[in-house]
Parts: structure tokens; C-alpha cells; sequence
């Protein structure tokens, strides 16, 4: 792959084919404000190149893509041109977008191809029919994205022009790697991998593009080099393959072990698709109160990941960045993040799956207007829009073992109508358990609980003993909980404190990053009443026996909101010996 290309690892590690090209690199592009390409000249969906230059996979308000415009975009348009290599002759012609934020339209030499709803879930047209062997066409991707709508969740995008609180620049458009790739006609669309731990083997369920007569396919697990199972049976739509595990090494923290993957399918005993792919053999469930993790108790101590990078602001400036991050996590004593209000690269999860770094996959649920009371007006379609795309999300992650929960919602604590709240809310629960049994859900980070696996809270409390007093349990045994007039009653389930800390500190040597920097609270006054405050905050939850776990608030400062481990560039705020010691700790009865 030439070096040049930025982000030119292959994007998808758990399902690798030969026959693929990266995109990334130089396009042209036009900004659209008053969304009238479609009008202009022929239209540019015909277009045979802009004006402007952009590197992708970087949206238009970062610097790494070469532009650096921050003000609101709603509609924009890219070009290059693509060569189908000759010998992609009689295969299906994919085109895959890691994400583009938030609808697309994508176009060969002006014919619309497809278009997708939803910023942060990946998608892929078929392009075979517009398209040549060995020819030379116009690619054209029209991005849409109102972010101050209601009618699509957002994240953390600042809906002001001016970042704010814990809103930040915005990203629009192509935000993750465009590649194509050559399939079979008949080869496979995707595997679900289902891990059996107690059972010693991995079960694995296909999805073909098309199925003929003769076909088969085919499942080889190894481990080293060295072959441990095969299993190869007709090729069905859903139809399983077992793979026995004899002596098996599961999956963990401190044992992140994985086992590789074929699968091949064929026409009439001939290999005519194969794919390599990774598992871990790891099993997560909920017994009472607690979180198992291969039948052990967990005690998580997890830190709010927003990933927001100050030059490619939702992009990573280089898949070794994607890695340190984690490490950055590690090195301060968490054993974990919750991946907050944005869908992480697929290669995030594959740093997580190697390094064994625990996370919980959440949505950008934010901005949606079923959550504020002003928006009766498109609660419906956001809704059907916001389900759509979680399904995209559940089926692209779910056979990555890092992962071991989903968390739908963020603090969804307003409603234009209470009784779609809870519909939605539980219509995502039940989505999650129906593509993903294998895992516990959170329908809702901190507060509105409806139906939920996990029980989970947030509080800013920053003294430690007002925290400790609001965290314990009364006499009669009841919970803090954020919202108890709205939300479920609490039944048991194992309890986080899944927001916690958000300590404002900047270092003296270092300039506030803007006028409006801020944490929560009052930033304590030392460096050393800093230490203090975080020891306690944490003592305070460690102390409480029905508690399972945490999330510190977090991981880097993001722009204005200065409270994290780690500065936005990434760089030290604190001796980091100390935080691991205080993030390290785990109670009595846990592993």
C-alpha cells in the first residue's frame, strides 16, 4: 500500500480480503450552503472534479484534511476518479464508507448508486453494475448534515458556532476510510461470531451476497500457526458451523488472547472467496448484582473516552494513535473505557481486542428531538432513523471481544412524549438482545432507565464525603438513583457509577485552550489538593459493597472541557504513578 495514503491500514481487521483498494488520499471537493449542486450546470452529481482540494478520510473542519472551515456545513460534495482494476473482471464491485456524518448520496459518473442515513455506522453500495474492469470513472459523494435540526443524533457537536461546555467543533461528511473491494458474486456478506466458553467453542453464523447451487463454505480456526478445528457444510443464509475448542484459552484483560480465522466459501469444491478474520473465546454475563467476566467476578474501572483528536478532530490522526490511546488508559490504571456519544473505528476495537481493554459501544445519541420537548414534530422519523443506524452499529461490532456492553442512550432525561421515550428505550433493548445475546445492556448511560441490565448513575459531586454520603444506601436499602420519578425501579441489577470526578485541572505551564474552559465544579487550587480530591472521589465509591464499578471523567481534556488525564494533545497533566495507584485499586471480592 503506498505510504502516502493516509490511514491506509485495511479498516475492517476482522474481515480481510486481498482484492481491496484505499481511497484516502487527495479529492477534490465543494461546500453546497445553499444545497443547490443538484441544480447547478448538468448537477454536480455529474461532476468530473471541484475546485477545492481535501484529503479524506479528514472531515472539512479539521486541519489534517487541508481545509479547517468550522462553521456550519449542511451540504457538501467530493469527487476523484477511480480505476477498476483489470482483474476485478466478473466479481461484484464494492464500495465501502467507514462513516460519513450524517445522509450520502453516492454517485458513478452521475448515476446515483445508493444513498445511506446515519453519521457513524459504516455502509457499502454495489457498484458492479455502473462500473468496468479496467475503466476510469467519476466517483461523486454528496453529504447532508443538519446538526441543529433534530432530526439526527449528533454527539458532542456543538450546535453554537462557538464550542461550549462539553460540545465541541463539529464533523461533517466523510470521516473514516472509502476503499473498494472485489467480491465472488456468492461470497460472504458478513460472519457472526459467537463465542462459547463454557461450551469450548466458537460458533459461527453466515450471511452470503447470493447463494447458488454447489455452494459450500468452509470455517478453519488456528491458533499459532497451527490448525485447531474446521468445520464446512452447504452454504445457507444463517446456517451455523461449530468449531470445537480443545484446551481452551479465553479471552481477557491480562490473557488478551485471540484465535485466527478462515472462512472460504465454494463453488463445487473450487475456493472462490476467502476471508481472515480473529475471535477471543470470552464469556460476559450478569448474575444478581454483579458483572461476570469468564465467570469472574468484574470490578470495572473504566474511563469516558470521547475520541476527539485536536487535528483530526473524530478522526485519528494515524491508526498508532488509535493505539496509544489505550495505552494512555492503561498506563493511568483503568482497565477500560465507555466509548462516549460517538461509534469508535473498527480499528479502535481491534487495538482494544489486543491489548485486552474493556469498553462498552454507545451511540451519538444526543441532538435527537425525541429528547427535548420542543421537538414533537420529528420524534417519529428520528426514531426510525436513530434504529436503523444502532442495528448498522451492533452488526458491525458485535464479534469484537473487548466489547462487553452496549449503552443505546446518554442521559436521556427530557421527552416530547414520554411514552415514545420509553418505547424507543426499550425497542433498543430488545434490538440489542436480539443481534447480540452474548452481552449486558445499559439502555441508558446515568438516567432514563427503562428496561436495563445494567443500572447506572451519574454524579459531579466533587467532595468525596458528600459524595460517599449521597452513594450509600439508606437504611431501607434503596439506591441513589438521578431520576426516580421517571425512571424504572431498581431491581437489583449490577450498579455503576458510570460518570464521576470531571476534576478541572490545567497545568500552570499550559494556557487555558479557550476563554470558556471548563470542568465540573470548582477546580481544586493545588496540584496537590488535585491528588487528594481524585483519592477520595474514588475511595468513596470503592468503599460502597453494592457498586460494581466506574467511569472517570476522562480520559483527555476535548477544546474547552479541561478535565481529563491527559491534556488534548495527549501530552502529561500529572505524575502518572500516582493516578494508576488510585485507579488500580479494586475492592475486596473482585479480581
Amino acid at each position: 500500500m503506498n505510504e502516502a495514503v493516509p490511514r491506509a491500514e485495511h479498516p475492517r481487521p476482522q474481515f480481510v480480503r486481498d482484492s481491496w483498494l484505499n481511497l484516502n488520499g487527495r479529492w477534490t471537493f465543494a461546500f453546497d450552503f445553499g444545497r443547490s449542486g443538484w441544480h447547478q450546470g448538468h448537477g454536480w452529481q455529474k461532476s468530473a472534479g471541484f475546485d477545492r482540494e481535501i484529503t479524506v478520510p479528514f472531515c472539512p473542519e479539521s486541519k489534517l484534511s487541508g481545509v479547517g472551515y468550522t462553521d456550519f456545513i449542511d451540504s457538501l460534495w467530493y469527487h476523484r476518479k477511480i480505476v477498476i482494476p483489470p482483474d476485478w473482471q466478473g466479481r461484484r464491485i464494492l464500495i465501502h464508507c467507514g462513516g460519513i456524518d450524517f445522509e450520502s448520496g453516492v454517485f458513478i459518473d452521475g448515476q446515483e448508486v445508493g444513498r445511506h442515513y446515519g453519521g457513524t455506522a459504516g455502509f457499502s453500495h454495489d457498484l458492479t453494475r455502473y462500473v468496468k474492469a479496467g475503466g476510469t470513472h467519476n466517483l461523486i459523494i454528496h453529504a447532508l448534515d443538519d446538526v441543529r435540526g433534530g432530526r439526527q443524533p449528533v454527539g458532542k457537536q456543538c450546535g453554537q458556532f462557538k464550542s461550549a461546555g462539553c460540545h465541541y467543533t463539529r464533523t461533517t461528511g466523510i470521516w473514516q476510510t472509502v476503499w473498494l473491494e472485489a467480491v465472488h458474486p456468492c461470497g460472504l456478506q458478513n460472519v457472526q461470531i459467537l463465542p462459547d466458553l463454557d461450551g469450548g467453542r466458537f460458533v459461527v453464523v453466515p450471511r452470503f451476497y447470493a447463494l447458488e447451487h454447489g455452494l459450500s463454505w468452509r470455517a478453519s480456526l488456528h491458533s499459532g500457526g497451527s490448525s485447531i478445528a474446521q468445520a464446512e457444510g452447504t452454504a445457507m443464509q444463517g446456517a451455523p458451523l461449530v468449531l470445537p475448542v480443545p484446551s481452551a484459552r479465553p479471552w481477557s484483560p491480562e490473557d488478551p488472547f485471540l484465535y485466527d480465522l478462515t472462512f472460504e466459501v465454494l463453488q463445487d469444491g473450487e475456493t472462490v472467496d476467502t476471508v481472515q478474520s480473529y475471535a477471543g473465546l470470552r464469556k460476559v454475563h450478569v448474575a444478581g448484582n454483579r458483572v461476570y467476566l469468564n465467570n469472574a467476578p468484574l470490578y470495572q474501572r473504566l474511563v469516558l473516552d470521547q475520541g476527539f483528536y485536536p487535528d483530526g478532530i473524530w478522526t485519528a490522526p494515524t491508526d498508532a494513535a488509535l493505539k496509544h490511546d489505550i495505552e494512555l488508559s492503561m498506563q493511568a490504571g483503568f482497565n477500560g473505557a465507555r466509548l462516549h456519544q460517538k461509534v469508535f473505528e473498527e480499528r479502535f476495537h481491534y487495538w482494544a481486542d489486543r491489548l485486552g481493554y474493556l469498553t462498552w459501544g454507545e451511540s451519538s445519541s444526543w441532538g435527537m428531538g425525541i429528547f427535548d420537548t420542543k421537538g414533537q414534530a420529528v420524534a417519529g422519523d428520528v426514531a426510525w432513523a436513530w434504529l436503523a443506524e444502532w442495528r448498522e452499529i451492533l452488526e458491525r461490532d458485535r464479534n469484537h471481544p473487548s466489547i462487553i456492553a452496549w449503552t443505546p442512550f446518554n442521559e436521556t432525561n427530557g421527552a416530547c412524549d414520554w411514552n415514545l421515550h420509553k418505547r424507543l428505550h426499550a425497542d433498543a433493548y430488545a434490538l440489542c438482545r436480539a443481534l447480540d445475546p452474548t452481552r449486558p445492556v445499559n439502555d441508558a448511560s446515568g438516567y432514563v432507565h427503562v428496561r436495563t441490565d445494567l443500572w447506572t448513575v451519574h454524579t459531579y459531586e466533587q467532595d468525596p464525603q458528600k459524595l460517599a454520603g449521597q452513594l450509600a444506601p439508606s437504611a431501607a436499602g434503596a439506591v441513589f438513583r438521578n431520576v426516580p420519578d421517571r425512571e424504572a425501579p431498581y431491581e437489583g441489577q449490577p450498579y455503576l457509577v458510570d460518570e464521576f470526578g470531571g476534576i478541572k485541572w490545567i497545568p500552570e505551564e499550559r494556557r487555558a485552550w479557550a476563554d470558556n474552559s471548563w470542568g465540573y465544579g470548582e477546580g481544586p487550587n493545588s496540584l496537590e489538593e488535585f491528588y487528594s480530591r481524585l483519592a477520595g472521589q474514588v475511595e468513596a465509591i470503592l468503599r460502597q459493597k453494592h457498586i460494581s464499578g466506574y467511569c472517570y471523567t476522562q480520559l483527555t481534556d476535548v477544546e474547552q472541557e479541561q478535565n481529563g488525564i491527559y491534556s488534548y494533545d495527549r501530552t502529561l497533566k500529572f505524575e502518572m504513578s500516582r493516578i494508576a495507584r488510585v485507579f488500580r485499586q479494586v475492592p475486596e471480592g473482585f479480581g
